[in-house]
This record gives C-alpha cells, sequence and structure tokens, in this order.
C-alpha cells in the first residue's frame, strides 16, 4: 500500500513538474516570439517616401519636379471575385482587363497590378476600397514643360534610380529622405492609429542656368538640321560671354526620359561627344601666334596651292593658285596651308603648351558627369607631320563644350572659364568662376575682328546676318577620321561664333556629325548660328550695333 502510494506522488509530482515546464516555455522562452507574433498582426510598417528636389531652370521655371504616387499591389489568394476586380482596376488604372486580371491572378502572394501609377488612379482605386489590392506610396517624377533639355536634366529609371544627367550629378541634393511610419489595426484589419517612427525629408532644388525659351529654339534649330541633314547627332550650345553661363544646350536627336529605347539616346553630345574640330581650331592657332608675337595682324604670307610636312602633303579644300593672303583672310577664306605655314613659324613645342593653355585635351570641370576629355597627344608623341595636322584642326579630338570655352576666352577678353551649368544649389547661389587669363585682351579683339570676314563677302559662312548686329565666328568641315585615314564621304560640320562681335554677349556652337548631302561646315551649321543668334540677342535685351 504504502509503494503504490508512493508510485503515486511520483507520477503527479512529475506531471506537476511538466506543466510548470510548460508555463515557463510558453510565458518566458516563447512569450516574446508570440508577443511579436501578435503585434504583427495587428501592426503594419510603412515608408513615406520623401518627395525629391526639383530641377529648374534660371528663371525659376520646373523641368523636372516630383508629385505623389504609388505602386498598384494585389495579393492574389485575398481577392474574391477575380472578374469583376480586373473591370474596376482596369477602368481605374486606364489598362486593359486582360492585363489586370493577369496581375490579380498570378501564383504566389503578391504581385504588381501597376507601377508609377499617378496620384489621379491612385485615388480612384483606394476609392474602389477591393480586397487584396493596396497601395506602396512612391513619389513620380514630371517634366512640365515636356522633354525640353532632357539629356542635360537626365533620367530616373523604373526603380527610382538617377542615371545620367543633373539627375545623377545631383543625386545627393535631390534625393528626399523616407519617413516610417507604424499604422496599428484593429481586430478586423481597419486602422486605428498612425505613429510618426521617422520624419521625411523633401530633396533640395538645383537649380540651372539653362533658359528654358532659348533652351527650346536651339532645339527647334537643330530639329530643323535634323531633317535637312539626317545626321548621326548634333549639338547646339548658347553661353552667355560674359559670365560663361550655359544659356542652352540642345542635343539632336531628343529623347522622351519615359520612353528611352536605347542608352546612347541619353547621350549629352555637348559634353560627351569627341570629334575632330576641323577649320574651327584655326581660331586657336592664329590666337597663339598672336599671343606669342609670331604673327601679327598685318603680317602676309605668300602661299602655294600646297605644302610639304614631312611624308604629308596639305592641299587647299578647294583647287587655288598662289595667293598672299594676311592672317585675317586665311581665316576667312579658311586657308589649311595658310593655317600650318603658322603653325610651322610657331613650332611644335610652343604650339602644343597653347593647345593645352586654350583647355584642350583636359575636361572643363562642367558640373555635368562624364564629361569626355578630348584627345591631345603629349609633343612627345608628336611625329614629324602632326605640325602638318594640327594647326587646321587635324589630329586631335574635342568636345562642343571645349570649343565654347576655347571661344568664349575669344570673347570676353581672352580669360578661360568653366562654362557654368548650376546656379543655385539648395535656393544657395553657386559662386561664379573668376578663371584665368590666356591671352590679352588685344588679342582677343584682334582674333574677333578677323572672325568677321568669315560672315563677310569671300567668307565661308558669307551668307550667314542678322540684321542690326555684327557676327563673328568659324567654319569647320572635318573629315571623319577612318582606320584607314579620312573619309571622303563622312564629315563633321560646325559653326562657332559670337555676336556682336565688338562686345560679345553670347557664344554660339552648332556641330553636325555626319550629315547626308550638303556637308560643309558654311551649308549645314553656320545658318544655325544664325537663327540662334537672331532670336538670342533681342531676346537678351542686346542693343544693335550696326
Amino acid at each position: 500500500m504504502e509503494k503504490r502510494t508512493g508510485l503515486l506522488f511520483a507520477v503527479s509530482l512529475a506531471l506537476l513538474l511538466g506543466l510548470f515546464a510548460r508555463a515557463f516555455l510558453l510565458q518566458v522562452v516563447q512569450g516574446s516570439s508570440l508577443a511579436s507574433q501578435a503585434r504583427g498582426q495587428q501592426e503594419d510598417m510603412i515608408e513615406v517616401p520623401g518627395m525629391r528636389g526639383s530641377i529648374l531652370d534660371r528663371n525659376g521655371q520646373p523641368l523636372a519636379s516630383s508629385e505623389p504616387g504609388a505602386n498598384i499591389v494585389a495579393t492574389p489568394y485575398q481577392i474574391v471575385d477575380p472578374p469583376e476586380t480586373a473591370r474596376k482596376l482596369a477602368k481605374a488604372l486606364h489598362m486593359s482587363r486582360a492585363d489586370a486580371l493577369e496581375a490579380i491572378t498570378a501564383p504566389g502572394g503578391f504581385s504588381y497590378v501597376k507601377k508609377a501609377a499617378t496620384p489621379e488612379e491612385s485615388d480612384a482605386v483606394e476609392k474602389l476600397n477591393l480586397a487584396g489590392i493596396t497601395q506602396e506610396p512612391l513619389t513620380l517624377r514630371i517634366r512640365p514643360q515636356g522633354n525640353i533639355a532632357s539629356q542635360v536634366v537626365g533620367q530616373i529609371d523604373g526603380d527610382g534610380v538617377a542615371t545620367t544627367g543633373i539627375e545623377a550629378m545631383e543625386n545627393d541634393v535631390l534625393a528626399g529622405v523616407n519617413g516610417e511610419q507604424r499604422i496599428v489595426k484593429g481586430s478586423n484589419g481597419d486602422p486605428l492609429r498612425f505613429e510618426n517612427l521617422r520624419d521625411t525629408k523633401n530633396g533640395d532644388s538645383v537649380q540651372l542656368t539653362i533658359d528654358s525659351t532659348i533652351q527650346a529654339e536651339a532645339e527647334n534649330v537643330l530639329s530643323e538640321i535634323g531633317e535637312q541633314s539626317n545626321p548621326i547627332n548634333a549639338s547646339a550650345i548658347v553661353m552667355d560671354a560674359r559670365n560663361s553661363d550655359l544659356l542652352a544646350m540642345a542635343n539632336w536627336p531628343g529623347v522622351n526620359l519615359d520612353e528611352v529605347k536605347d542608352p546612347e539616346d541619353l547621350l549629352n553630345v555637348g559634353t560627351g561627344y569627341t570629334y575632330e574640330p576641323g577649320s574651327t581650331f584655326k581660331a586657336i592657332t592664329v590666337a597663339s601666334a598672336l599671343e606669342t608675337g609670331t604673327v601679327t595682324p598685318s603680317s602676309t604670307f605668300t602661299l602655294a596651292p600646297s605644302i610639304q610636312v614631312y611624308d604629308r602633303t596639305i592641299e587647299e579644300s578647294h583647287p587655288r593658285g598662289t595667293v598672299d593672303l594676311s592672317v585675317g583672310d586665311i581665316l576667312a577664306q579658311s586657308s589649311n596651308v595658310g593655317a600650318v605655314t603658322i603653325g610651322l613659324e610657331m613650332g611644335g613645342r610652343k604650339f602644343s603648351k597653347w593647345i593645352n593653355r586654350f583647355g584642350f585635351g583636359q575636361p572643363t570641370g562642367i558640373e555635368y558627369p562624364n564629361e569626355e576629355q578630348g584627345i591631345v597627344l603629349p609633343y612627345s608623341d608628336w611625329s614629324g607631320s602632326t605640325i602638318g595636322n594640327v594647326p587646321m584642326g587635324q589630329g586631335l579630338a574635342v568636345t562642343p563644350i571645349q570649343m565654347v570655352q576655347a571661344y568664349g576666352a575669344l570673347a570676353n577678353g581672352g580669360i578661360l572659364r568653366t562654362p557654368r551649368l548650376i546656379e543655385k544649389i539648395g535656393g544657395q547661389p553657386v559662386p561664379e568662376e573668376k578663371g584665368r587669363r590666356i591671352i590679352k585682351p588685344q588679342v582677343a579683339s584682334e582674333v574677333r575682328n578677323m572672325l568677321k570676314g568669315v560672315l563677310a563677302a569671300g567668307g565661308t559662312a558669307s551668307e550667314v546676318s542678322v540684321p542690326g548686329y555684327s557676327l563673328a565666328g568659324k567654319t569647320g568641315t572635318a573629315q571623319v577620321a577612318t582606320k584607314d585615314g579620312y573619309s571622303d564621304t563622312k564629315y563633321v560640320a560646325s559653326f562657332v561664333g559670337v555676336a556682336p562681335a565688338d562686345d560679345p554677349r553670347i557664344v554660339v556652337s552648332i556641330m553636325v556629325n555626319q550629315p547626308e548631302g550638303a556637308h560643309t561646315g558654311g551649308e549645314v551649321a553656320a545658318p544655325g548660328f544664325g537663327e540662334l543668334a537672331a532670336f538670342t540677342l533681342p531676346y537678351l535685351g542686346v542693343p544693335t550695333d550696326q
């Protein structure tokens, strides 16, 4: 009897200890986990997107801005009537019923019905109050002026990542900081309250030096050139000669940032494309020779129809006999033999230094990503015939923005200054660069005076004029380099000029890569310079000077 009682006591004690152990496990060991699961059933954590800052033109007009939007999300197993739900979603989201039905019946517990829905679409879905349909808040990038300056502004991809242009360059400034909220729900899933865990911070704005009106005109000019010449690409740049502010930087072809088919379409030709400048570079040759005292404005040369430089024979673009040409005539008539003769007088070592002094072979430093630096051989790599190429703009490669910077020094009295694209960041002005003097004011004035002849009778752009304004500039018709030398059928047509010539307010560059049909700088690019100057000078209120 005592043994049975003892056994019963032992069993009872074991059961009691087991119950205590189970209670301890549930309360202490698993308690925090179970409590967490309970809270998870009653709470949701959501991110509240910070609005991305705007990109503005110099007048405060938005080129890119943000507005609230949402991704529309389906939880397929929670949807009671898929066909009816698809019908309602299709109408609210402006999509086909078939696409909506496919999204909400997808396998798994999560599916996007539509990414980046507009505020109107988001509101319409919210009012439907459909089971199994929720929204992820986000910000949408919009372009109030359409696709103006699209390559300059840059792209935000489908995942919200800034990939090109100012969007990428100034992403740290523009990007907002997402906030976080906790949603506490009742047993039926309805929100009871919202708790703010982290504040949302909107991004700052970036204000460009671009003037939307001048930019639109530059794009129109390029569109006309594109329709007439069907080039591979083209660039038009307008810069304020006084402070190097970029007023326009246009590209052809343009691009719809919402429908980019080829990443190459996003290329900003002005900063990202290199080409041999051809005869537009002769102004740099002459400026360097004047500054070094190699020539004077009255220097005259007797020039044969061709000139031999080591193993290379340089000829004029059009046949002629032996002539006497002044330095100004060499520019006005775009004499290859004359430019090379001046280069030989100066000498390769000295001229090489001046090429670098004018900013070639190095980035300008413009506030824009992935700027090309061009190609300029160091003097140690020059061959005997290099001095027969470079003075007339062959054997080196430049970008349109480098040519604008160099001609800017001719326009402003001899100061080389980085072209400026950003005027303000977060409302605070970006200081203007002082630049550095590379030539004397007198030399800059002398070169401009010579460049007037290019647009005068007998010059290579004699048909271009703007009533009331004096013009100065240089045409370029550069053969495209190939693996076998230079093409006889492919050219880059260009023009770089300033206006008014005696007291310049603007510098304008037009570059047209491989036009079809007419191919010279005087035929293809110079008229675009005239159109842009004729529009921009009165628009800026520049008084006439003749």
